[in-house]
């Protein structure tokens, strides 16, 4: 069975050198990486990871907490976060909390119990006093924690600013968001902010469309009764900014239920720019946030703050406007 010191031997390198690879410790050039990666897989080396967590107290595993692994933006998000770990030598112990409290819970102690680097929480349901004394980074995706270790977020304020604006421009008077609701306050309740602030403006009529009061729309991801609701109650509406590229798919089957022509007499603008948004007929015009960029920081600060190197506690990165067929 081969050892460290083969690998060193079979690279050139020396065993601190091997030993800082596999660690993720030092700077390590990306030549030096790949020589031990190769030579790892060609000696068949495997290294004994319960001997390095009990020496270092931690894995070179992430704890990801999700709260939907079905939907398409948190799949996206996922397979980014993994090709970030992934770059780094790290790899990702996923929970799926579906929104579930109780849940949350016991996946905070099993990342303890599994002597995770860090963890990213990628949910809004987390009580803040579950992360006291948690002894490891804490880093959050589109949500902040006063008790976290780094936030990553999207400009959420100015994509609604950038929907508001692309839908008067294609010259909609009457207009509704259409958020999917959440009981905590998350960044991207922005979305509306920012819409809301360029249809004050600009003297746009923004319509109300009232509160949904489903607990379960969000864990549901079923939009339809709601989005039927708002349509009966305003078919005056002539512009539609939906929270998600999800709900905006679900505008485009109610209203081709009704006979309502996208976007000849409604106009949308969706939000996250996932796979979906180029997938529906007609495509989904769209605020696209930088989820590989996101997913590269969340992993990056990490990492760094893992090593006890100083992170930025929040840090917003910024949206762009893609145009398709729904506008």
């Amino acid at each position: 069975m081969a050892t460290l010191k083969d690998v060193a031997k079979e690279t050139g390198l020396t065993v601190s050198t091997v030993s800082r690879v596999l660690n993720n410790r030092g700077y390590i050039s990306a030549d030096a990486r790949e020589r031990v990666y190769e030579a790892m897989k060609r000696l068949n080396y495997q290294p004994n990871e319960l001997a390095r967590s009990l020496s270092k107290q931690t894995t070179n595993t992430i704890g990801v907490i999700v709260p939907h692994i079905d939907h398409p933006y948190f799949a996206r998000l996922l397979s980014s976060l993994e090709t970030a770990a992934y770059k780094s030598g790290y790899k990702l112990l996923l929970f799926n909390s579906g929104e579930r409290d109780e849940k949350e819970d016991r996946y905070l102690e099993m990342c303890k119990g599994s002597r995770v680097a860090g963890i990213i929480l990628c949910s809004g349901r987390v009580e803040t006093q579950c992360f006291e004394g948690l002894g490891v980074p804490l880093v959050t995706v589109e949500r902040f924690l006063e008790s976290g270790t780094a936030a990553v977020e999207c400009d959420n304020r100015q994509g609604g600013r950038l929907a508001a604006k692309h839908l008067l421009e294609r010259g909609c008077r009457k207009v509704v968001y259409l958020g999917g609701e959440n009981e905590e306050n998350m960044p991207a309740d922005d979305r509306a902010l920012g819409f809301m602030e360029v249809c004050l403006r600009e003297g746009l009529e923004f319509l109300d469309p009232g509160r949904e009061k489903d607990a379960g729309l969000y864990a549901s991801l079923d939009y339809h009764s709601y989005i039927e609701k708002v349509l009966e109650a305003h078919p005056e509406i002539d512009g539609i900014f939906a929270g998600s590229d999800v709900i905006a798919a679900q505008v485009i089957q109610i209203c081709g239920k009704k006979g309502i022509r996208i976007p000849e007499q409604v106009k949308v603008v969706g939000f996250d720019d996932c796979g979906l948004a180029s997938m529906t007929t007609p495509s989904i015009t769209t605020i696209r946030q930088p989820v590989d960029e996101m997913a590269q920081l969340a992993v990056d600060m990490l990492i760094r703050a893992n090593r006890n190197e100083l992170v930025p506690s929040r840090t917003t990165l910024p949206v762009t406007l893609i145009r398709r067929e729904t506008t």
